[in-house]
């Protein structure tokens, strides 16, 4: 590989050598572009052949790129794990916020059952104090009834008291 290297450099060197001596009215203008020119392009231009790098760059470029890489995954892997650990403290979080409203739901579930029993304890009371509002208004319209009737005797009392 190192002998095709030089044997490239070796072939791109001979024309730069023969442009140089043979200088043509295009010249100044091909050099200006970077490019060498022979007498016999009439105008063309000719480019460079790439070079690979030597052996050395090669190897410390690879290096650095896996390198490079390892740190892009290891904190592409870090930035995943800090996710994971994220979720499972929100999904901790979560089931004790749920516990909690556990607990107050059975609370209120206890509290509803007392106050059922306390009310199915109280209903017979609150049966006779139906019937006692249900007397009273019949109580009350009969002393209605009886204060008409009372106002009617009175009238004609007075009445008979005036003849």
């Amino acid at each position: 590989m190192a002998a095709a290297a030089v044997a490239a450099e070796q072939q791109r060197e001979e024309p730069q050598e023969e442009a140089a001596a043979a200088p043509g009215p295009e010249e100044p203008a091909a050099q200006a572009a970077g490019g060498a020119r022979r007498p016999d392009d009439f105008g063309v231009e000719t480019a460079e052949e790439a070079t690979e790098p030597s052996e050395p760059d090669i190897n410390e470029l690879c290096k650095d790129m896996f390198t490079k890489m390892s740190v892009y995954l290891q904190g592409e892997l870090t930035a995943t794990c800090e996710d994971y650990k994220l979720l499972e403290n929100m999904n901790k979080l979560t089931g004790l916020k749920y516990l909690e409203m556990k607990e107050i739901a059975v609370n209120i579930n206890r509290n509803l059952k007392d106050l059922n029993q306390k009310y199915a304890s109280l209903q017979p009371y609150l049966d006779q104090i139906n019937q006692i509002e249900e007397q009273v208004t019949a109580l009350e319209q009969a002393a209605y009834r009886l204060d008409a009737y009372s106002k009617k005797l009175e009238a004609k009392f007075k009445k008979l008291e005036k003849r």
